[in-house]
Formats: C-alpha cells, structure tokens, sequence
C-alpha cells in the first residue's frame, strides 16, 4: 500500500501529467477510493511547487550562463507567458487559480508557478493560489473519474 501511494505522489509530481494522470490511476488502476485519490494527488502535485517557487530563479541565474540552458528556459518562459498572459490580464492574480485549476495540458501547477515568477506574484501568496487551482483541478478530475465510473457500470452491467 505505501508503495503505491509513492508511486502516485511521484506521478502527480510530474511536469505535464501532474493531477490530471495521477488521481484517475490512483482511482482506476490502484483501487483507493475518489477521497484518497483526491488527497494523495493534490498534496504530490504540490511537493515540486515549493522548490520552483522559491528556487526558479537561483536555478535560472546559475543555469544560463550556459547557452544551452539559456535557450531552455527562454523556451519554457515563452511557453509559460503565451499560455498565462490572457488570464492574467482578464483575472489578474485570481486568473492563476482558473489558469492551474483547468485540467488541460500546459495549464498545471508547474506552469502555474514558472508563470506566477515570471509575472512577479511572490511565492508565499503563489503557493496558496497554485493550491487553491490544484484543488480545482482535482475536484473536476474527480467528477470526471466518477462520472466515468458510473457511465461504465450502467454501460457494462
């Protein structure tokens, strides 16, 4: 049993597949209930939050002295900024809890965070409205997952 949970904390702690892989495999392939899956996901979604929050830009000044990465995080910044900048510019700081709320691809807490840097909201109030969009995002995940359970069942039954 630990060792799942590991597993899904691990799999809700990656870039892009964040929540939105984690909590249906917890729920599907693992067997915990939607409230375990809920929990485990969202508090593994949020572990890799802290450091890019407070670490992002040491990591960047240290990283771009080298080309290569220079190019990386320009990328990934550019990225970052297309996807956010109209929410931002509609909701101002409330637009990064719709922004990571969405459970789409490009729209998790990762880019949450790379955006709340770039748009210069500090950490501490950046953590608490990443969270408050992972939630979001779990509670539509978990809607969708039961959904799809009952659909199933009256299917397949």
């Amino acid at each position: 049993m630990i060792s799942k949970i590991i597993l899904i904390i691990w799999y809700s702690m990656l870039p892009i597949f964040e929540l939105r892989l984690a909590l249906p495999m917890a729920y599907f392939k693992y067997g915990f209930n939607i409230y375990e899956s809920f929990f485990i996901s969202v508090i593994g979604n949020m572990i890799p939050i802290i450091f890019v929050l407070y670490f992002l830009v040491w990591l960047e000044n240290t990283l771009c002295r080298f080309p290569v990465f220079r190019k990386l995080f320009d990328w990934i910044y550019n990225r970052s900024r297309k996807a956010f900048t109209s929410n931002y510019e509609k909701w101002g700081k409330l637009g990064l809890v719709v922004f990571v709320g969405i459970p789409l691809p490009m729209t998790g807490a990762w880019t949450g965070a790379i955006a709340s840097t770039l748009f210069k909201i500090k950490p501490k109030e950046a953590f608490w409205l990443i969270f408050a969009g992972v939630a979001l995002a779990g509670i539509i995940v978990s809607t969708i997952c039961l959904l799809y359970s009952n659909l199933a069942l009256k299917w397949f039954t």
